[in-house]
Protein backbone atom coordinates (compact mmCIF):
# COMPACT_ATOMS: atom_id res chain seq x y z
CA UNK A 1 0.00 0.00 0.00
CA UNK A 2 2.61 2.12 0.97
CA UNK A 3 4.99 1.67 -2.17
CA UNK A 4 1.47 2.19 -4.10
CA UNK A 5 0.95 5.55 -2.25
CA UNK A 6 4.52 7.00 -3.10
CA UNK A 7 4.07 5.96 -6.84
CA UNK A 8 0.49 7.67 -6.74
CA UNK A 9 1.85 11.04 -5.50
CA UNK A 10 5.06 10.91 -7.66
CA UNK A 11 3.04 10.89 -10.68
CA UNK A 12 0.89 13.82 -9.32
CA UNK A 13 3.86 15.77 -8.61
CA UNK A 14 5.15 14.79 -11.99
CA UNK A 15 1.58 15.70 -13.46
CA UNK A 16 1.77 18.78 -11.41
CA UNK A 17 4.86 19.58 -12.74
CA UNK A 18 3.98 19.34 -16.34
CA UNK A 19 1.41 21.64 -16.06
CA UNK A 20 2.87 24.28 -14.26
CA UNK A 21 6.01 24.19 -16.80
CA UNK A 22 3.20 24.13 -19.72
CA UNK A 23 1.94 27.12 -18.23
CA UNK A 24 4.87 29.28 -17.97
CA UNK A 25 6.04 28.52 -21.21
CA UNK A 26 3.04 29.39 -22.55
CA UNK A 27 3.42 32.46 -20.13
CA UNK A 28 6.53 33.28 -21.47
CA UNK A 29 5.54 33.05 -24.89
CA UNK A 30 2.68 35.55 -25.08
CA UNK A 31 4.92 37.53 -22.83
CA UNK A 32 7.98 37.53 -25.95
CA UNK A 33 5.11 38.66 -28.40
CA UNK A 34 6.46 42.14 -29.18
CA UNK A 35 3.01 43.66 -29.63
CA UNK A 36 1.85 42.55 -26.19
CA UNK A 37 0.26 45.58 -24.32
CA UNK A 38 -0.05 47.99 -28.07
CA UNK A 39 -3.23 48.97 -29.21
CA UNK A 40 -3.60 49.53 -32.78
CA UNK A 41 -6.11 51.09 -34.54
CA UNK A 42 -6.82 50.17 -38.41
CA UNK A 43 -8.27 52.79 -40.47
CA UNK A 44 -9.93 52.29 -44.00
CA UNK A 45 -11.96 53.97 -46.90
CA UNK A 46 -15.71 53.10 -47.10
CA UNK A 47 -14.81 50.33 -50.34
CA UNK A 48 -15.94 46.81 -49.47
CA UNK A 49 -12.99 45.85 -51.69
CA UNK A 50 -10.47 47.16 -50.04
CA UNK A 51 -11.60 44.83 -46.59
CA UNK A 52 -9.59 41.81 -47.21
CA UNK A 53 -5.94 43.31 -47.59
CA UNK A 54 -7.12 45.44 -44.09
CA UNK A 55 -7.70 42.12 -41.81
CA UNK A 56 -4.45 40.36 -43.63
CA UNK A 57 -2.67 43.27 -41.96
CA UNK A 58 -4.99 42.86 -38.74
CA UNK A 59 -4.59 39.32 -38.38
CA UNK A 60 -1.22 39.46 -38.78
CA UNK A 61 -0.76 42.33 -36.29
CA UNK A 62 -2.43 39.93 -33.77
CA UNK A 63 -0.54 37.01 -34.22
CA UNK A 64 2.21 39.54 -32.78
CA UNK A 65 0.57 40.34 -29.57
CA UNK A 66 -0.90 43.40 -30.84
CA UNK A 67 -4.49 44.24 -29.68
CA UNK A 68 -5.93 45.65 -32.70
CA UNK A 69 -9.19 47.21 -32.12
CA UNK A 70 -12.38 47.56 -34.88
CA UNK A 71 -11.40 49.62 -38.04
CA UNK A 72 -12.29 52.69 -38.38
CA UNK A 73 -13.98 54.36 -41.38
CA UNK A 74 -13.13 57.75 -43.59
CA UNK A 75 -12.27 58.90 -46.85
CA UNK A 76 -8.86 58.86 -48.20
CA UNK A 77 -7.96 62.51 -47.25
CA UNK A 78 -9.22 62.06 -43.88
CA UNK A 79 -7.35 59.04 -43.05
CA UNK A 80 -4.13 60.16 -43.91
CA UNK A 81 -4.46 63.10 -41.96
CA UNK A 82 -5.89 60.85 -39.11
CA UNK A 83 -2.47 58.75 -39.58
CA UNK A 84 -0.24 61.60 -39.26
CA UNK A 85 -1.79 62.49 -36.70
CA UNK A 86 -1.71 59.31 -34.59
CA UNK A 87 -5.61 58.45 -34.31
CA UNK A 88 -5.45 56.18 -36.98
CA UNK A 89 -2.32 54.00 -36.84
CA UNK A 90 -1.90 52.69 -40.16
CA UNK A 91 -3.98 52.05 -43.58
CA UNK A 92 -3.27 49.35 -45.48
CA UNK A 93 -4.54 50.55 -49.30
CA UNK A 94 -2.14 54.15 -49.85
CA UNK A 95 -2.01 53.84 -53.13
CA UNK A 96 1.11 55.40 -54.14
CA UNK A 97 1.59 57.68 -56.16
CA UNK A 98 -2.21 57.88 -56.63
CA UNK A 99 -2.22 59.65 -53.01
CA UNK A 100 1.01 61.81 -53.42
CA UNK A 101 -1.91 64.90 -52.78
CA UNK A 102 -3.21 63.53 -49.11
CA UNK A 103 0.16 62.65 -47.80
CA UNK A 104 1.73 65.94 -48.42
CA UNK A 105 -1.02 67.85 -47.27
CA UNK A 106 -1.06 65.32 -43.68
CA UNK A 107 2.42 66.15 -43.24
CA UNK A 108 4.59 64.12 -45.37
CA UNK A 109 7.35 62.22 -44.63
CA UNK A 110 7.69 64.29 -41.13
CA UNK A 111 4.96 62.11 -39.68
CA UNK A 112 4.08 59.68 -42.38
CA UNK A 113 5.61 56.74 -43.19
CA UNK A 114 4.87 54.49 -47.14
CA UNK A 115 6.40 51.26 -46.14
CA UNK A 116 6.44 48.02 -48.09
CA UNK A 117 4.56 47.04 -51.51
CA UNK A 118 1.85 45.85 -50.10
CA UNK A 119 -0.04 44.95 -53.32
CA UNK A 120 1.63 45.75 -56.17
CA UNK A 121 1.02 46.11 -59.74
CA UNK A 122 -2.27 48.43 -59.51
CA UNK A 123 -3.85 49.60 -62.18
CA UNK A 124 -5.87 52.03 -64.03
CA UNK A 125 -8.10 53.93 -66.68
CA UNK A 126 -10.52 54.14 -69.21
CA UNK A 127 -12.33 51.13 -70.98
CA UNK A 128 -15.10 50.79 -73.38
CA UNK A 129 -17.01 47.66 -74.50
CA UNK A 130 -14.90 45.59 -77.26
CA UNK A 131 -17.81 45.86 -79.81
CA UNK A 132 -18.32 49.89 -80.48
CA UNK A 133 -14.07 49.65 -79.91
CA UNK A 134 -13.78 47.36 -82.77
CA UNK A 135 -16.97 48.94 -85.03
CA UNK A 136 -15.52 52.41 -84.92
CA UNK A 137 -11.90 51.69 -84.64
CA UNK A 138 -11.55 53.10 -81.50
CA UNK A 139 -8.87 52.97 -79.25
CA UNK A 140 -7.64 56.76 -77.99
CA UNK A 141 -10.12 58.39 -75.03
CA UNK A 142 -9.06 61.44 -77.23
CA UNK A 143 -11.16 59.77 -80.26
CA UNK A 144 -14.37 61.27 -78.06
CA UNK A 145 -13.28 64.92 -78.80
CA UNK A 146 -15.47 63.76 -81.93
CA UNK A 147 -18.68 64.67 -81.11
CA UNK A 148 -20.13 61.39 -83.52
CA UNK A 149 -18.00 59.23 -81.28
CA UNK A 150 -18.62 60.43 -78.20
CA UNK A 151 -22.69 60.20 -78.81
CA UNK A 152 -22.17 56.55 -79.24
CA UNK A 153 -21.59 56.16 -75.28
CA UNK A 154 -24.66 58.89 -74.52
CA UNK A 155 -26.51 57.14 -72.32
CA UNK A 156 -29.23 59.61 -70.98
CA UNK A 157 -29.83 61.68 -74.67
CA UNK A 158 -27.83 65.30 -73.62
CA UNK A 159 -25.38 64.27 -76.55
CA UNK A 160 -22.48 63.80 -74.38
CA UNK A 161 -20.38 60.53 -73.81
CA UNK A 162 -21.48 59.15 -70.65
CA UNK A 163 -18.13 58.12 -68.47
CA UNK A 164 -18.59 55.96 -65.32
CA UNK A 165 -16.32 58.00 -63.02
CA UNK A 166 -14.35 58.10 -59.80
CA UNK A 167 -15.75 58.90 -56.20
CA UNK A 168 -14.59 62.51 -54.82
CA UNK A 169 -12.09 61.87 -52.89
CA UNK A 170 -10.24 58.73 -54.05
CA UNK A 171 -7.79 60.73 -55.65
CA UNK A 172 -8.64 59.65 -59.29
CA UNK A 173 -11.05 61.79 -59.74
CA UNK A 174 -8.48 64.89 -59.44
CA UNK A 175 -6.90 62.87 -62.53
CA UNK A 176 -9.93 62.77 -64.99
CA UNK A 177 -10.66 66.23 -64.38
CA UNK A 178 -7.44 67.24 -64.80
CA UNK A 179 -7.39 64.89 -68.21
CA UNK A 180 -10.84 66.40 -69.88
CA UNK A 181 -9.31 69.22 -69.71
CA UNK A 182 -5.82 68.96 -70.88
CA UNK A 183 -8.06 66.49 -73.94
CA UNK A 184 -10.34 69.05 -74.47
CA UNK A 185 -12.81 66.92 -73.65
CA UNK A 186 -14.89 69.07 -71.66
CA UNK A 187 -17.95 69.10 -73.99
CA UNK A 188 -18.59 65.93 -74.91
CA UNK A 189 -17.55 63.94 -72.36
CA UNK A 190 -19.88 63.78 -68.86
CA UNK A 191 -17.77 62.93 -66.15
CA UNK A 192 -20.85 60.72 -63.78
CA UNK A 193 -19.62 60.84 -60.05
CA UNK A 194 -21.46 59.03 -57.66
CA UNK A 195 -21.47 55.26 -55.40
CA UNK A 196 -19.41 53.51 -57.38
CA UNK A 197 -21.05 50.38 -56.48
CA UNK A 198 -24.05 51.24 -57.96
CA UNK A 199 -22.93 53.82 -61.30
CA UNK A 200 -20.84 50.70 -62.35
CA UNK A 201 -23.83 48.13 -61.96
CA UNK A 202 -25.94 50.51 -63.94
CA UNK A 203 -23.21 50.25 -66.74
CA UNK A 204 -23.12 46.35 -66.48
CA UNK A 205 -26.48 46.20 -66.98
CA UNK A 206 -26.36 48.51 -69.70
CA UNK A 207 -23.55 46.68 -71.51
CA UNK A 208 -25.82 43.52 -71.12
CA UNK A 209 -28.37 45.06 -72.97
CA UNK A 210 -26.71 45.52 -75.83
CA UNK A 211 -25.40 49.44 -75.26
CA UNK A 212 -22.17 50.76 -75.69
CA UNK A 213 -20.55 51.93 -72.17
CA UNK A 214 -17.50 54.02 -71.39
CA UNK A 215 -16.06 53.65 -67.60
CA UNK A 216 -12.97 53.82 -65.52
CA UNK A 217 -11.86 51.17 -62.88
CA UNK A 218 -8.71 49.83 -61.23
CA UNK A 219 -7.13 46.58 -60.31
CA UNK A 220 -6.99 44.69 -58.35
CA UNK A 221 -11.09 45.16 -58.21
CA UNK A 222 -13.77 42.37 -59.65
CA UNK A 223 -15.27 44.90 -62.63
CA UNK A 224 -12.50 42.94 -64.48
CA UNK A 225 -13.68 39.74 -63.49
CA UNK A 226 -17.33 40.91 -64.90
CA UNK A 227 -15.84 42.92 -67.77
CA UNK A 228 -12.70 41.10 -68.79
CA UNK A 229 -10.16 43.10 -70.27
CA UNK A 230 -9.40 41.54 -73.93
CA UNK A 231 -12.98 39.60 -74.27
CA UNK A 232 -15.65 42.11 -73.31
CA UNK A 233 -14.33 45.02 -72.82
CA UNK A 234 -10.84 47.43 -74.16
CA UNK A 235 -8.60 50.04 -72.75
CA UNK A 236 -7.82 53.09 -74.15
CA UNK A 237 -4.95 54.97 -74.17
CA UNK A 238 -4.81 58.25 -73.54
CA UNK A 239 -3.51 61.25 -76.22
CA UNK A 240 -0.46 62.13 -74.16
CA UNK A 241 0.78 62.17 -70.23
CA UNK A 242 -1.42 64.55 -68.42
CA UNK A 243 -1.56 64.36 -64.96
CA UNK A 244 -1.96 66.75 -61.83
CA UNK A 245 1.18 65.60 -60.59
CA UNK A 246 3.18 67.00 -63.50
CA UNK A 247 4.66 62.93 -64.38
CA UNK A 248 4.95 60.92 -67.08
CA UNK A 249 2.21 58.13 -67.54
CA UNK A 250 4.20 56.41 -70.26
CA UNK A 251 4.20 52.85 -69.53
CA UNK A 252 7.92 51.41 -70.56
CA UNK A 253 6.30 49.27 -73.53
CA UNK A 254 4.87 52.46 -75.30
CA UNK A 255 1.91 52.17 -74.28
CA UNK A 256 -0.19 55.13 -72.05
CA UNK A 257 -3.18 54.96 -70.08
CA UNK A 258 -3.66 58.29 -68.49
CA UNK A 259 -3.03 56.93 -64.90
CA UNK A 260 0.68 55.42 -63.41
CA UNK A 261 0.93 51.82 -62.34
CA UNK A 262 0.30 52.24 -58.70
CA UNK A 263 1.39 49.94 -55.69
CA UNK A 264 -0.88 49.61 -52.62
CA UNK A 265 1.26 50.44 -49.40
CA UNK A 266 0.68 50.74 -45.68
CA UNK A 267 0.61 54.41 -44.53
CA UNK A 268 1.45 54.46 -41.06
CA UNK A 269 2.39 56.81 -38.50
CA UNK A 270 6.26 57.09 -38.16
CA UNK A 271 6.18 57.39 -34.64
CA UNK A 272 4.25 54.19 -34.30
CA UNK A 273 7.32 52.69 -36.46
CA UNK A 274 9.85 53.86 -35.08
CA UNK A 275 8.62 52.27 -31.70
CA UNK A 276 7.66 48.97 -32.78
CA UNK A 277 10.37 47.50 -35.03
CA UNK A 278 8.25 44.34 -35.23
CA UNK A 279 5.32 45.92 -37.24
CA UNK A 280 7.53 48.01 -39.14
CA UNK A 281 8.97 45.05 -40.48
CA UNK A 282 5.65 42.98 -41.04
CA UNK A 283 4.29 45.90 -42.74
CA UNK A 284 7.60 45.51 -45.15
CA UNK A 285 7.46 42.37 -45.53
CA UNK A 286 3.92 41.94 -46.26
CA UNK A 287 2.84 41.18 -49.85
CA UNK A 288 -0.52 39.93 -51.56
CA UNK A 289 -1.01 39.62 -55.60
CA UNK A 290 -3.25 41.63 -57.56
CA UNK A 291 -4.63 38.27 -58.92
CA UNK A 292 -5.87 37.15 -55.32
CA UNK A 293 -7.23 40.51 -54.61
CA UNK A 294 -9.24 40.69 -57.43
CA UNK A 295 -10.21 36.73 -57.24
CA UNK A 296 -11.64 37.62 -53.59
CA UNK A 297 -13.04 41.06 -55.03
CA UNK A 298 -15.18 38.50 -57.59
CA UNK A 299 -16.07 36.41 -54.81
CA UNK A 300 -18.06 38.55 -53.07
CA UNK A 301 -19.49 40.25 -56.22
CA UNK A 302 -20.85 36.88 -57.95
CA UNK A 303 -21.69 35.07 -54.60
CA UNK A 304 -23.19 38.25 -52.77
CA UNK A 305 -20.83 38.38 -49.97
CA UNK A 306 -20.24 41.74 -49.50
CA UNK A 307 -19.31 42.87 -46.23
CA UNK A 308 -16.56 42.56 -43.33
CA UNK A 309 -17.75 38.90 -42.18
CA UNK A 310 -17.58 37.65 -45.21
CA UNK A 311 -13.90 39.47 -46.13
CA UNK A 312 -13.14 37.51 -42.59
CA UNK A 313 -13.85 34.40 -44.02
CA UNK A 314 -12.22 35.17 -47.25
CA UNK A 315 -8.91 36.31 -45.24
CA UNK A 316 -8.64 33.15 -42.98
CA UNK A 317 -9.13 31.19 -46.15
CA UNK A 318 -6.38 32.50 -48.22
CA UNK A 319 -4.28 32.40 -44.68
CA UNK A 320 -4.80 28.62 -44.48
CA UNK A 321 -3.80 28.21 -48.46
CA UNK A 322 -0.43 30.15 -48.08
CA UNK A 323 0.40 29.60 -44.43
CA UNK A 324 3.56 28.91 -44.65
CA UNK A 325 4.19 32.53 -46.02
CA UNK A 326 2.26 34.05 -44.06
CA UNK A 327 3.88 32.28 -40.71
CA UNK A 328 7.16 33.65 -42.38
CA UNK A 329 6.30 37.30 -42.32
CA UNK A 330 5.46 36.38 -38.58
CA UNK A 331 8.64 34.77 -38.01
CA UNK A 332 10.37 37.78 -39.64
CA UNK A 333 8.56 40.29 -37.68
CA UNK A 334 9.47 38.58 -34.24
CA UNK A 335 12.72 38.53 -35.22
CA UNK A 336 13.48 42.38 -36.01
CA UNK A 337 11.91 43.08 -32.66
CA UNK A 338 15.09 41.54 -30.96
Amino acid sequence: MTSASNLLTRNMITGLLLLLIGTFAGLSQAESLPGRGVVVQPGQVYVDGENFQTILVMKALERLGYEVKPVQQAKYPALHIAVANGDVTFMADHWDPLHQAFYNKAGGAAKLQRIGQLIPGCAQGYLIDKKTAENHNIGNLGQLADPKIARLFDANEDGKADLTGCVPGWGCERVIEHQLDAFKLRQQVEHNQGEYSAIIADTIARYRDGESILYYTWTPYWVSGVLVPGRDVTWLEVPHSAHPNGVDTALPNGKNYGFEINTQKILANKRFLAENPAAAKLFEVMQISVNDVSAQNLKMQEQGEGGWKAAERHADAWIRANQKRFDSWIATAKAAAN
